[in-house]
């Protein structure tokens, strides 16, 4: 029987719809960087929280100098980190450092660099501004006032503002369990010296490494062509794991296994193939008695590379309540279209005035691992009738931080 393949759209919708939540945990604020957020940060006092002197220099009360005074007897020096003082003479000054509270009774700060001091008297050689050089108590957020909001990616800036607020341990949303499974008798370890007709396991690592990333830490597994393995190692995976990610077995090759063993192990195939390039061999499934989603990419780097950032990637926002935007780029030169198959074109990046281009970068096919290196991410191109010119906007998939 011919299976009917489904387009790319149609596939993405149906691992979206299988997007799970798997809950909360707190961590410690120091392990929280590239987790989500599962709760509004509050404000626990004014922003900044007293009055503060922005530049080294004196505090005076503005009246004074408005009375006509320029010289000013220097009652003290405050330095950041004191309690709040008050001024004890209302035409005197004191000395202040930058990040020290602002003394009750002074409303303005001099910087040093337009005051003489001598005698321990401040003699102003400028004009002041009432109010200059001090950040305000609450000006820039109320306590109560949210500074981060729930399912916000938590990145060294938010950890900042979490430990100013007191938080040493966050609520993040609670990440799956993961396994990556590969599978073939032609794989070996990287350290191993292969055979002519042997190869170093290869997408495993990436996908592990992709997955530290995503701040998970998966299990590893390999499984050689034979079914009664594979059904035990498997039969394991499932039942302790939340998430599969398989690499190689889902084509339609004698030894391809994986879709006959799911079938066995109770896994409901949602789709097998998808209408793209690379990654067409992609077989999606769960399992609800263990609540597992199986992800069974093609063994081609490339593609289980693709594949990984399409779906996995957009499944795991998902759950973990992130939205997202489609990004764009600009094609630098044009691409012919023919078939009924989604594209997707590795592509390096460039800004040019303001605008992010995409140069193809051009390799051997689906095989060529070497080729990711230089790539920055994936062009979307949907099939139609005609090519895709120069200058035309497409969506983009980055499988890098952009520079």
């Amino acid at each position: 029987m011919t299976e009917t393949l489904i387009s790319y759209k149609e596939a993405l919708q149906a691992v979206l719809e299988q997007a799970y939540d798997y809950g909360e945990e707190r961590v410690l604020l120091k392990d929280a960087c590239g987790r989500i957020l599962a709760e509004n940060i509050y404000a626990d006092r004014d922003f900044p929280p007293f009055n503060r002197a922005t530049k080294d220099g004196i505090a005076i009360r503005y009246e004074a100098f408005q009375g006509g005074r320029k010289d000013f007897e220097i009652e003290s020096v405050v330095p950041a980190g004191e309690p709040l003082t008050a001024l004890r003479e209302a035409d005197h000054c004191v000395e202040i450092m930058t990040g020290a509270v602002v003394p009750m009774d002074t409303d303005t700060v001099v910087m040093y660099e337009e005051v003489d001091i001598e005698h321990q008297v401040a003699t102003l050689r400028s004009t002041p501004i009432k109010g200059q050089n001090i950040h305000r108590r609450g000006s820039d957020l109320k306590k109560g006032d949210i500074l981060i909001t729930e399912n916000s990616l938590i990145t060294p800036a938010e950890i900042g503002i979490l430990a100013s607020v007191g938080c040493e341990l966050v609520l993040v949303r609670k990440l799956p369990k993961v396994a990556i499974i590969s599978t073939g008798n032609e794989l070996v370890e990287v350290g191993e010296i292969p055979l002519p007709h042997q190869i170093r396991k290869s997408n495993a690592h990436t996908l592990y490494a992709a997955l530290k990333n995503e701040c998970i830490t998966p299990l590893l597994l390999h499984v050689y062509d034979d079914v009664d393995m594979i059904r035990q190692k498997l039969q394991y995976a499932i039942e302790e794991m939340d998430v599969l990610l398989l690499s190689g077995g889902v084509s339609k090759g004698k030894y391809d296994f994986i879709p006959g063993i799911m079938k066995d192990l109770g896994v409901e195939k949602i789709f097998h193939r998808v209408l793209q390039q690379p990654g067409k061999p992609f077989w999606f499934g769960t399992r609800k008695e263990s609540n597992t989603r199986v992800f069974s990419f093609p063994g081609n780097p490339v593609s289980t590379f693709v594949n990984y950032h399409l779906y996995f990637k957009s499944w795991l926002k998902r759950s973990m309540g992130v939205r997202t935007e489609d990004l764009w780029v600009v094609l630098e030169e044009a691409v012919e279209m023919k078939g009924d198959l989604t594209r997707f074109i590795q592509v390096k990046t460039y800004w040019d005035q303001g605008c992010l281009k995409a140069r193809l970068v051009h390799g051997n096919g689906s095989g060529d691992l070497t080729g990711l290196a230089r790539t920055d991410g994936f062009i979307c191109l949907e099939p139609r009738e005609e090519g895709y010119k120069p200058g035309t906007a497409v969506r983009f998939i980055p499988t890098r931080i952009l520079n």
